[in-house]
Protein backbone atom coordinates (compact mmCIF):
# COMPACT_ATOMS: atom_id res chain seq x y z
CA UNK A 1 0.00 0.00 0.00
CA UNK A 2 1.64 3.40 -0.74
CA UNK A 3 1.49 6.73 0.95
CA UNK A 4 -1.64 8.43 -1.24
CA UNK A 5 -3.63 4.88 -0.14
CA UNK A 6 -2.34 4.88 3.88
CA UNK A 7 -3.39 8.72 3.42
CA UNK A 8 -6.69 7.62 2.05
CA UNK A 9 -7.54 5.23 4.94
CA UNK A 10 -6.82 7.26 7.74
CA UNK A 11 -8.93 10.10 5.92
CA UNK A 12 -11.47 7.20 5.72
CA UNK A 13 -11.42 6.73 9.52
CA UNK A 14 -11.16 10.13 10.50
CA UNK A 15 -14.12 10.39 8.90
CA UNK A 16 -16.34 8.00 10.44
CA UNK A 17 -18.88 9.01 12.67
CA UNK A 18 -20.48 7.37 15.11
CA UNK A 19 -23.36 9.39 15.92
CA UNK A 20 -26.04 10.88 13.71
CA UNK A 21 -29.21 12.48 13.92
CA UNK A 22 -32.26 10.10 12.95
CA UNK A 23 -35.65 11.12 11.64
CA UNK A 24 -39.28 9.04 11.28
CA UNK A 25 -41.08 8.12 8.15
CA UNK A 26 -44.37 9.89 8.29
CA UNK A 27 -45.11 8.69 4.92
CA UNK A 28 -45.19 7.48 1.48
CA UNK A 29 -46.35 9.61 -1.70
CA UNK A 30 -45.65 7.31 -4.92
CA UNK A 31 -41.70 6.84 -4.93
CA UNK A 32 -41.29 9.72 -2.36
CA UNK A 33 -40.70 8.98 1.43
CA UNK A 34 -41.63 12.07 3.40
CA UNK A 35 -39.27 11.99 7.10
CA UNK A 36 -40.24 14.12 9.80
CA UNK A 37 -37.50 15.44 12.56
CA UNK A 38 -34.61 16.20 10.02
CA UNK A 39 -36.16 19.23 7.71
CA UNK A 40 -33.27 21.65 9.98
CA UNK A 41 -30.64 19.09 9.19
CA UNK A 42 -30.92 18.00 6.16
CA UNK A 43 -30.28 19.33 2.51
CA UNK A 44 -31.26 19.22 -0.78
CA UNK A 45 -29.19 16.35 -2.60
CA UNK A 46 -27.95 14.91 0.85
CA UNK A 47 -27.79 10.99 1.46
CA UNK A 48 -30.14 9.24 3.72
CA UNK A 49 -30.34 5.49 4.87
CA UNK A 50 -33.69 4.31 5.75
CA UNK A 51 -33.78 0.97 8.68
CA UNK A 52 -36.66 -0.94 7.07
CA UNK A 53 -38.78 -2.55 10.24
CA UNK A 54 -37.07 -5.99 8.52
CA UNK A 55 -33.72 -4.32 9.14
CA UNK A 56 -32.49 -4.23 5.65
CA UNK A 57 -31.53 -0.66 4.76
CA UNK A 58 -32.19 1.68 1.68
CA UNK A 59 -30.15 4.33 0.77
CA UNK A 60 -31.53 7.63 -1.13
CA UNK A 61 -31.41 11.21 -1.77
CA UNK A 62 -32.85 14.25 -0.44
CA UNK A 63 -35.24 16.03 -2.79
CA UNK A 64 -37.62 18.47 -1.31
CA UNK A 65 -37.46 20.01 2.06
CA UNK A 66 -41.19 20.94 3.11
CA UNK A 67 -41.99 22.82 6.40
CA UNK A 68 -40.87 20.02 9.12
CA UNK A 69 -40.57 17.25 6.63
CA UNK A 70 -38.30 15.95 4.25
CA UNK A 71 -38.73 14.06 0.89
CA UNK A 72 -36.29 11.16 -0.24
CA UNK A 73 -36.19 9.42 -2.94
CA UNK A 74 -34.83 5.53 -2.81
CA UNK A 75 -32.66 3.76 -4.24
CA UNK A 76 -34.50 0.77 -4.69
CA UNK A 77 -38.53 -0.48 -4.19
CA UNK A 78 -40.67 1.10 -1.58
CA UNK A 79 -41.58 -2.64 -0.45
CA UNK A 80 -41.32 -2.93 2.90
CA UNK A 81 -41.10 0.51 4.01
CA UNK A 82 -43.41 1.79 7.37
CA UNK A 83 -44.19 4.50 9.33
CA UNK A 84 -42.16 4.90 12.43
CA UNK A 85 -39.15 3.78 10.28
CA UNK A 86 -35.68 5.14 11.44
CA UNK A 87 -33.86 7.50 8.44
CA UNK A 88 -30.69 8.91 8.77
CA UNK A 89 -28.78 12.04 7.45
CA UNK A 90 -24.99 10.87 6.02
CA UNK A 91 -24.47 14.01 4.10
CA UNK A 92 -23.90 15.40 0.86
CA UNK A 93 -22.31 12.78 -1.70
CA UNK A 94 -18.24 12.80 -2.39
CA UNK A 95 -16.10 10.74 -4.25
CA UNK A 96 -12.16 10.27 -3.37
CA UNK A 97 -10.63 9.32 -6.52
CA UNK A 98 -7.06 6.99 -6.21
CA UNK A 99 -4.32 6.54 -9.14
CA UNK A 100 -5.34 2.26 -7.89
CA UNK A 101 -8.64 2.66 -9.29
CA UNK A 102 -7.21 2.34 -12.66
CA UNK A 103 -7.70 -0.65 -14.28
CA UNK A 104 -10.93 -1.09 -12.15
CA UNK A 105 -15.09 -1.49 -12.90
CA UNK A 106 -16.85 0.98 -10.25
CA UNK A 107 -20.13 2.32 -9.40
CA UNK A 108 -20.98 5.77 -8.71
CA UNK A 109 -20.24 5.85 -5.33
CA UNK A 110 -16.95 4.67 -5.46
CA UNK A 111 -17.51 0.65 -4.49
CA UNK A 112 -16.16 -1.96 -6.66
CA UNK A 113 -18.00 -4.11 -8.98
CA UNK A 114 -15.21 -6.27 -9.82
CA UNK A 115 -14.21 -7.74 -6.73
CA UNK A 116 -11.63 -6.84 -4.53
CA UNK A 117 -12.08 -3.59 -2.50
CA UNK A 118 -11.24 -0.24 -3.60
CA UNK A 119 -8.56 1.93 -1.36
CA UNK A 120 -9.80 5.32 -1.22
CA UNK A 121 -7.56 8.47 -2.29
CA UNK A 122 -6.41 11.43 0.51
CA UNK A 123 -9.02 13.94 -0.97
CA UNK A 124 -12.51 13.87 -1.19
CA UNK A 125 -14.64 15.62 -4.22
CA UNK A 126 -17.79 16.65 -4.75
CA UNK A 127 -20.14 15.26 -7.52
CA UNK A 128 -21.01 18.29 -8.81
CA UNK A 129 -17.21 20.65 -8.88
CA UNK A 130 -17.33 23.85 -10.66
CA UNK A 131 -14.95 24.12 -14.15
CA UNK A 132 -12.03 26.03 -14.11
CA UNK A 133 -12.77 30.09 -14.54
CA UNK A 134 -13.45 30.43 -18.53
CA UNK A 135 -11.37 33.68 -18.73
CA UNK A 136 -8.08 31.53 -17.10
CA UNK A 137 -8.46 28.36 -19.29
CA UNK A 138 -6.36 27.07 -22.34
CA UNK A 139 -7.36 26.99 -25.97
CA UNK A 140 -8.01 24.48 -27.46
CA UNK A 141 -4.34 21.86 -27.55
CA UNK A 142 -2.53 19.46 -30.05
CA UNK A 143 -4.42 17.31 -32.34
CA UNK A 144 -4.25 13.95 -31.25
CA UNK A 145 -4.10 10.57 -32.92
CA UNK A 146 -6.69 8.35 -32.51
CA UNK A 147 -6.12 4.97 -34.55
CA UNK A 148 -8.67 5.94 -36.87
CA UNK A 149 -7.71 7.76 -40.31
CA UNK A 150 -11.11 9.47 -40.69
CA UNK A 151 -10.60 11.32 -37.10
CA UNK A 152 -6.89 11.22 -37.77
CA UNK A 153 -7.36 13.76 -41.07
CA UNK A 154 -10.90 14.60 -42.00
CA UNK A 155 -12.69 14.80 -38.55
CA UNK A 156 -9.66 15.67 -35.93
CA UNK A 157 -9.58 15.63 -32.51
CA UNK A 158 -7.45 18.20 -30.25
CA UNK A 159 -6.69 17.92 -26.96
CA UNK A 160 -9.26 19.60 -24.64
CA UNK A 161 -11.81 19.13 -27.38
CA UNK A 162 -15.65 17.89 -26.52
CA UNK A 163 -17.41 16.30 -29.21
CA UNK A 164 -20.55 14.50 -29.47
CA UNK A 165 -21.21 11.18 -30.88
CA UNK A 166 -24.89 11.17 -32.33
CA UNK A 167 -25.79 7.49 -33.08
CA UNK A 168 -29.44 5.33 -32.99
CA UNK A 169 -29.25 2.04 -31.54
CA UNK A 170 -26.82 -0.97 -32.87
CA UNK A 171 -24.95 1.44 -35.33
CA UNK A 172 -21.79 0.38 -33.95
CA UNK A 173 -21.33 3.58 -31.04
CA UNK A 174 -20.22 1.59 -28.22
CA UNK A 175 -17.96 -0.15 -30.98
CA UNK A 176 -16.13 3.07 -32.07
CA UNK A 177 -16.03 4.45 -27.90
CA UNK A 178 -13.81 1.03 -27.11
CA UNK A 179 -11.94 2.26 -30.34
CA UNK A 180 -10.87 5.85 -28.91
CA UNK A 181 -10.44 3.77 -25.47
CA UNK A 182 -7.41 2.13 -27.02
CA UNK A 183 -5.95 3.78 -29.34
CA UNK A 184 -6.55 7.24 -28.69
CA UNK A 185 -3.73 9.67 -27.39
CA UNK A 186 -4.35 9.72 -23.40
CA UNK A 187 -3.03 9.41 -20.35
CA UNK A 188 -5.87 7.53 -18.77
CA UNK A 189 -9.46 7.07 -20.14
CA UNK A 190 -12.71 7.76 -17.82
CA UNK A 191 -15.93 5.78 -19.25
CA UNK A 192 -19.22 6.28 -17.78
CA UNK A 193 -21.76 3.35 -18.91
CA UNK A 194 -24.76 4.61 -18.20
CA UNK A 195 -28.29 2.46 -17.59
CA UNK A 196 -26.17 -0.93 -20.08
CA UNK A 197 -27.72 -4.32 -19.59
CA UNK A 198 -26.00 -5.77 -17.17
CA UNK A 199 -24.23 -8.61 -19.71
CA UNK A 200 -22.63 -5.28 -21.94
CA UNK A 201 -21.15 -3.94 -19.21
CA UNK A 202 -19.03 -7.37 -18.75
CA UNK A 203 -18.45 -8.02 -22.31
CA UNK A 204 -17.33 -4.27 -22.74
CA UNK A 205 -15.11 -4.61 -20.27
CA UNK A 206 -13.57 -8.05 -20.66
CA UNK A 207 -14.02 -8.74 -24.55
CA UNK A 208 -14.60 -5.19 -26.17
CA UNK A 209 -12.18 -3.22 -24.26
CA UNK A 210 -9.71 -6.17 -23.11
CA UNK A 211 -6.66 -5.88 -20.81
CA UNK A 212 -4.97 -3.55 -23.30
CA UNK A 213 -7.87 -0.76 -22.80
CA UNK A 214 -8.13 -1.69 -18.85
CA UNK A 215 -4.47 -0.68 -18.53
CA UNK A 216 -5.32 2.50 -18.42
CA UNK A 217 -8.77 3.16 -17.99
CA UNK A 218 -11.36 3.30 -14.85
CA UNK A 219 -15.01 2.14 -15.69
CA UNK A 220 -17.63 3.87 -14.13
CA UNK A 221 -21.16 1.69 -14.78
CA UNK A 222 -24.73 2.07 -13.48
CA UNK A 223 -26.86 -0.86 -14.91
CA UNK A 224 -30.64 -0.61 -16.38
CA UNK A 225 -31.61 -1.90 -13.43
CA UNK A 226 -30.21 0.66 -11.03
CA UNK A 227 -32.16 3.38 -9.28
CA UNK A 228 -32.88 6.95 -11.41
CA UNK A 229 -30.45 8.80 -8.60
CA UNK A 230 -27.64 5.86 -8.92
CA UNK A 231 -27.52 6.45 -13.31
CA UNK A 232 -27.77 10.16 -13.18
CA UNK A 233 -24.83 9.84 -10.93
CA UNK A 234 -22.82 7.98 -13.08
CA UNK A 235 -21.07 10.39 -15.37
CA UNK A 236 -20.77 12.82 -12.65
CA UNK A 237 -18.90 10.46 -10.26
CA UNK A 238 -16.48 9.76 -13.99
CA UNK A 239 -16.06 13.30 -14.17
CA UNK A 240 -15.12 13.85 -11.18
CA UNK A 241 -12.65 10.77 -11.05
CA UNK A 242 -11.14 12.45 -14.58
CA UNK A 243 -10.98 15.93 -12.77
CA UNK A 244 -8.61 13.94 -10.29
CA UNK A 245 -6.25 12.93 -12.49
CA UNK A 246 -6.27 16.10 -14.77
CA UNK A 247 -5.48 18.15 -11.60
CA UNK A 248 -2.40 15.51 -11.77
CA UNK A 249 -1.36 17.60 -15.03
CA UNK A 250 -2.53 14.19 -17.28
CA UNK A 251 -4.37 14.23 -20.52
CA UNK A 252 -7.39 12.75 -19.61
CA UNK A 253 -10.25 11.05 -22.15
CA UNK A 254 -13.69 10.80 -20.61
CA UNK A 255 -16.03 8.87 -22.48
CA UNK A 256 -19.85 9.27 -21.76
CA UNK A 257 -22.30 6.28 -23.04
CA UNK A 258 -24.64 7.38 -23.22
CA UNK A 259 -26.28 10.84 -22.22
CA UNK A 260 -29.59 10.61 -23.51
CA UNK A 261 -30.12 7.50 -20.63
CA UNK A 262 -28.54 10.75 -18.17
CA UNK A 263 -30.94 12.88 -19.27
CA UNK A 264 -34.14 10.08 -18.72
CA UNK A 265 -32.60 9.14 -15.50
CA UNK A 266 -32.69 13.10 -14.67
CA UNK A 267 -36.23 13.36 -15.69
CA UNK A 268 -37.49 10.49 -13.48
CA UNK A 269 -35.90 12.51 -9.99
CA UNK A 270 -36.72 16.03 -11.24
CA UNK A 271 -40.61 14.73 -11.94
CA UNK A 272 -40.12 12.80 -7.93
CA UNK A 273 -38.89 16.49 -6.96
CA UNK A 274 -41.99 18.50 -8.55
CA UNK A 275 -40.83 19.20 -11.66
CA UNK A 276 -43.30 19.81 -14.90
CA UNK A 277 -42.16 18.27 -18.11
CA UNK A 278 -41.77 20.95 -20.76
CA UNK A 279 -39.34 19.53 -23.56
CA UNK A 280 -40.97 17.03 -25.09
CA UNK A 281 -41.58 15.17 -21.95
CA UNK A 282 -37.55 16.55 -20.38
CA UNK A 283 -37.84 19.57 -17.51
CA UNK A 284 -36.63 22.96 -18.09
CA UNK A 285 -33.40 21.37 -15.54
CA UNK A 286 -32.14 18.76 -18.39
CA UNK A 287 -30.78 21.85 -20.40
CA UNK A 288 -28.62 23.01 -17.36
CA UNK A 289 -27.78 19.28 -16.08
CA UNK A 290 -25.96 18.70 -19.96
CA UNK A 291 -24.46 21.96 -20.06
CA UNK A 292 -22.79 21.89 -16.56
CA UNK A 293 -21.46 18.00 -17.15
CA UNK A 294 -20.40 19.31 -20.83
CA UNK A 295 -18.38 22.90 -19.58
CA UNK A 296 -16.67 20.73 -16.94
CA UNK A 297 -14.59 18.39 -19.64
CA UNK A 298 -12.55 20.75 -22.09
CA UNK A 299 -9.07 22.23 -21.05
CA UNK A 300 -7.41 23.02 -17.85
CA UNK A 301 -5.11 25.88 -16.55
CA UNK A 302 -1.78 26.61 -15.33
CA UNK A 303 -0.34 23.19 -14.19
CA UNK A 304 -3.28 21.23 -14.61
CA UNK A 305 -4.36 18.70 -18.10
CA UNK A 306 -6.87 18.77 -20.08
CA UNK A 307 -10.36 16.45 -20.47
CA UNK A 308 -11.01 15.96 -23.67
CA UNK A 309 -14.44 14.89 -24.04
CA UNK A 310 -16.49 12.28 -26.05
CA UNK A 311 -20.50 12.52 -25.68
CA UNK A 312 -22.52 9.51 -27.55
CA UNK A 313 -26.27 10.72 -27.93
CA UNK A 314 -28.99 7.87 -28.93
CA UNK A 315 -31.04 9.77 -31.47
CA UNK A 316 -34.27 7.78 -32.29
CA UNK A 317 -34.81 7.64 -36.20
CA UNK A 318 -31.65 9.77 -36.96
CA UNK A 319 -33.80 12.96 -35.52
CA UNK A 320 -30.45 14.99 -34.52
CA UNK A 321 -33.46 18.11 -33.26
CA UNK A 322 -34.50 15.61 -30.66
CA UNK A 323 -34.21 17.74 -27.35
CA UNK A 324 -30.88 15.69 -25.70
CA UNK A 325 -29.28 16.02 -29.21
CA UNK A 326 -29.90 19.78 -30.00
CA UNK A 327 -29.40 20.94 -26.18
CA UNK A 328 -25.77 18.94 -26.47
CA UNK A 329 -24.76 19.78 -29.69
CA UNK A 330 -25.06 23.46 -28.88
CA UNK A 331 -22.19 23.54 -26.34
CA UNK A 332 -20.10 21.22 -28.27
CA UNK A 333 -16.42 21.68 -30.02
CA UNK A 334 -18.06 19.25 -33.05
CA UNK A 335 -20.35 16.26 -33.80
CA UNK A 336 -20.05 12.77 -35.10
CA UNK A 337 -23.12 11.54 -37.21
CA UNK A 338 -22.91 7.56 -37.29
CA UNK A 339 -25.21 6.71 -39.95
CA UNK A 340 -27.61 3.03 -40.42
CA UNK A 341 -27.41 2.92 -43.82
CA UNK A 342 -23.77 3.10 -43.78
CA UNK A 343 -23.80 0.55 -41.25
CA UNK A 344 -25.99 -1.86 -43.17
CA UNK A 345 -23.64 -1.98 -45.91
CA UNK A 346 -20.97 -3.05 -43.74
CA UNK A 347 -18.58 0.33 -43.19
CA UNK A 348 -17.40 0.53 -39.83
CA UNK A 349 -17.59 3.08 -38.17
CA UNK A 350 -19.74 4.26 -40.11
CA UNK A 351 -19.32 8.21 -39.75
CA UNK A 352 -21.44 10.06 -42.38
CA UNK A 353 -18.65 12.44 -43.17
CA UNK A 354 -21.02 15.03 -44.87
CA UNK A 355 -23.19 15.60 -41.81
CA UNK A 356 -20.16 15.79 -39.33
CA UNK A 357 -18.46 18.15 -38.11
CA UNK A 358 -14.88 19.15 -36.48
CA UNK A 359 -14.97 22.78 -35.04
CA UNK A 360 -10.39 22.14 -34.35
CA UNK A 361 -10.60 23.22 -38.02
CA UNK A 362 -9.49 24.67 -39.95
CA UNK A 363 -6.63 25.35 -36.80
CA UNK A 364 -5.95 21.75 -36.33
CA UNK A 365 -4.61 21.46 -39.63
CA UNK A 366 -2.11 22.81 -42.18
CA UNK A 367 -3.12 24.92 -45.22
CA UNK A 368 -2.31 22.10 -47.19
CA UNK A 369 -3.63 19.60 -44.87
CA UNK A 370 -6.73 21.80 -45.36
CA UNK A 371 -6.73 21.34 -48.65
CA UNK A 372 -7.12 17.60 -48.93
CA UNK A 373 -9.98 17.69 -46.69
CA UNK A 374 -11.81 20.19 -48.59
CA UNK A 375 -11.26 18.44 -51.64
CA UNK A 376 -12.13 14.85 -50.13
CA UNK A 377 -15.48 16.37 -48.31
CA UNK A 378 -16.13 18.00 -52.29
CA UNK A 379 -15.89 14.85 -54.11
CA UNK A 380 -18.04 12.68 -51.09
CA UNK A 381 -20.29 15.07 -51.85
CA UNK A 382 -20.65 15.21 -55.57
CA UNK A 383 -21.22 11.46 -55.51
CA UNK A 384 -23.89 11.72 -52.41
CA UNK A 385 -25.76 13.43 -54.35
CA UNK A 386 -25.92 11.77 -57.52
CA UNK A 387 -25.55 8.53 -55.86
CA UNK A 388 -28.77 7.35 -56.96
CA UNK A 389 -28.56 8.36 -60.66
CA UNK A 390 -25.20 6.90 -60.46
CA UNK A 391 -26.12 3.38 -59.42
CA UNK A 392 -29.60 3.35 -61.81
CA UNK A 393 -26.72 3.81 -64.67
CA UNK A 394 -28.10 6.70 -65.68
CA UNK A 395 -24.73 9.54 -65.39
CA UNK A 396 -22.64 9.07 -68.61
CA UNK A 397 -19.05 9.70 -67.99
CA UNK A 398 -17.38 13.04 -69.16
CA UNK A 399 -20.82 14.99 -68.44
CA UNK A 400 -18.89 16.29 -65.23
CA UNK A 401 -15.68 16.65 -64.73
CA UNK A 402 -16.02 16.84 -60.23
CA UNK A 403 -18.60 14.05 -60.30
CA UNK A 404 -16.35 11.99 -62.29
CA UNK A 405 -13.24 12.15 -59.74
CA UNK A 406 -15.91 11.68 -57.14
CA UNK A 407 -16.75 8.12 -59.18
CA UNK A 408 -13.17 7.31 -59.29
CA UNK A 409 -12.39 8.26 -55.61
CA UNK A 410 -15.41 6.96 -54.30
CA UNK A 411 -13.96 3.53 -53.41
CA UNK A 412 -11.13 4.15 -52.18
CA UNK A 413 -12.56 6.66 -50.16
CA UNK A 414 -15.44 4.55 -48.35
CA UNK A 415 -12.49 2.13 -47.80
CA UNK A 416 -10.13 4.83 -45.98
CA UNK A 417 -13.46 6.46 -43.72
CA UNK A 418 -13.15 2.65 -42.16
CA UNK A 419 -9.51 2.28 -42.33
CA UNK A 420 -7.56 1.83 -38.84
CA UNK A 421 -4.20 3.56 -38.05
CA UNK A 422 -1.51 2.40 -36.32
CA UNK A 423 1.03 4.38 -38.03
CA UNK A 424 0.28 7.73 -36.91
CA UNK A 425 -1.24 11.48 -38.56
CA UNK A 426 1.34 11.96 -41.06
CA UNK A 427 0.88 8.70 -42.70
CA UNK A 428 -2.59 8.83 -42.78
CA UNK A 429 -2.61 11.95 -44.44
CA UNK A 430 0.07 10.70 -46.84
CA UNK A 431 -2.47 7.88 -47.61
CA UNK A 432 -5.39 10.35 -48.22
CA UNK A 433 -3.07 12.64 -50.57
CA UNK A 434 -2.77 9.22 -52.83
CA UNK A 435 -5.84 8.43 -52.90
CA UNK A 436 -7.47 12.09 -54.03
CA UNK A 437 -4.50 12.51 -56.65
CA UNK A 438 -5.18 9.12 -58.14
CA UNK A 439 -8.82 10.53 -58.49
CA UNK A 440 -7.94 14.06 -59.76
CA UNK A 441 -5.18 13.49 -62.14
CA UNK A 442 -6.40 12.46 -65.49
CA UNK A 443 -4.33 9.06 -66.02
CA UNK A 444 -3.75 7.93 -62.79
CA UNK A 445 -0.45 9.72 -62.21
CA UNK A 446 0.35 11.57 -59.23
CA UNK A 447 -0.50 15.32 -60.37
CA UNK A 448 -0.86 18.68 -58.26
CA UNK A 449 -4.33 18.41 -56.16
CA UNK A 450 -6.60 21.58 -57.49
CA UNK A 451 -8.83 23.63 -55.11
CA UNK A 452 -10.88 26.48 -55.80
CA UNK A 453 -11.47 26.75 -52.26
CA UNK A 454 -8.98 29.26 -50.36
CA UNK A 455 -7.97 27.38 -47.18
CA UNK A 456 -7.65 29.37 -43.44
CA UNK A 457 -4.32 30.00 -42.06
CA UNK A 458 -2.99 28.13 -39.52
CA UNK A 459 -2.60 30.05 -36.43
CA UNK A 460 0.65 29.67 -35.03
CA UNK A 461 0.68 27.16 -31.82
CA UNK A 462 -1.80 24.85 -33.16
CA UNK A 463 -1.18 22.45 -36.51
CA UNK A 464 0.09 19.62 -37.50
Amino acid sequence: MDRDEITGLRAQLAGLQTVRAVGRVRSVDGTVIWVRGLAHLASIGDRVRLLRGSGEPVSGEVLRIREDLVGMLPDTGIEGVSQGDRVAVLGPPTLAPSDSWIGRVIDPYGAPLDGPPLVNGPQRRPFRAAPPPAAQRRGLGERLETGLSVFNTLLPVVKGQRIGLFAGSGVGKSRLLAQFAKGMQADVVVLALVGERGREVRDFVTNVLGPEGMARAVVVAATSDRSPLERRRCPQAAMTIAEHFRDQGKHVLYLADSITRFAEAHREVAIASGEMPALRGFPPSTAHQIMTLAERAGPGMGDMGDITAVFSVLVAGSDMDEPVADILRGVLDGHVVLDRQIAERGRFPAVDLLRSVSRSLPEAASDEENVQIALARRLLGAYARSETMIRAGLYRDGSDAQLDQAIKAWPELEAFLAEASASGIENSFSRLQLLLRRATSGNGSAAPLRNTMTPAKNPAGRGA
